[in-house]
């Protein structure tokens, strides 16, 4: 192989893997929020894993967030206080959501009766049909509330840990208060251990 049609490989090979490394990048989030956690003093420290955390005398309520669930039904996130509960932001049209979405429910299915409630919010879908299909294809058991336009995010105070991208996910803890937020898809590992230290909190 000549010298020059080995750089022309190299070159490409480079090329190929910044595209891929950009496509990966892009599909780790769906969207903004349309939310702002800047400035001031925040009190939560982002880890290497991607998962901020706020001590127990910091943390901030979670804003009222009820309303109209995907199955037609009520959920109201205030009737799960004095339980641990995971809010997870999602979207049918949102590849990350889809990937994450058989993690869930199997977390879910193992602690659920430790004290844990599971909660969905789905945005941005136009119609509710989609989000029921989501539910049905990845075996999604538990509620989901409906928020099209994502009014509920908007509930959440600049400088706390609000959800601000397509997947977020938030554990708050048994007070209603907010305790970990992530910006990223989980894999089954990263949920449970996002969710242990709280769950051991007394």
């Amino acid at each position: 192989m000549s010298a020059a049609r080995s750089r022309t490989r190299v070159r490409f090979t480079l090329l190929t893997a910044g595209a891929v490394a950009a496509v990966a990048l892009t599909l780790s989030s769906c969207s903004s929020g349309g939310t702002s956690g800047g400035g001031g003093n925040t009190n939560f420290i982002t880890g290497a894993n991607g998962i901020a955390t706020v001590d127990k005398g910091e943390r901030a309520d979670v804003p009222e967030l009820s309303g109209k669930t995907v199955d037609g039904g009520q959920a109201d996130v205030a009737d799960y206080k004095g339980k641990v509960v995971v809010l997870n932001v999602w979207g049918s049209w949102c590849p990350p959501c889809r990937a994450e979405a058989k993690n869930f429910e199997t977390v879910y299915q193992d602690v659920k009766d430790q004290g844990v409630q599971f909660v969905g919010i789905n945005t941005r879908d136009a119609r509710v049909s989609l989000a029921r299909s989501f539910e049905k294809e990845f075996g999604v058991s538990y509620p989901s509330l409906y928020d099209p336009t994502g009014k509920l995010m908007l509930r959440f105070k600049k400088g706390t840990l609000n959800p601000q991208a397509i997947p977020s996910t938030l554990i708050i803890d048994r007070d209603g208060k907010v305790a970990a937020r992530t910006l990223q898809a989980l894999s089954e590992e990263k949920l449970r251990a996002m969710l242990k230290p709280v769950l051991a909190e007394k």
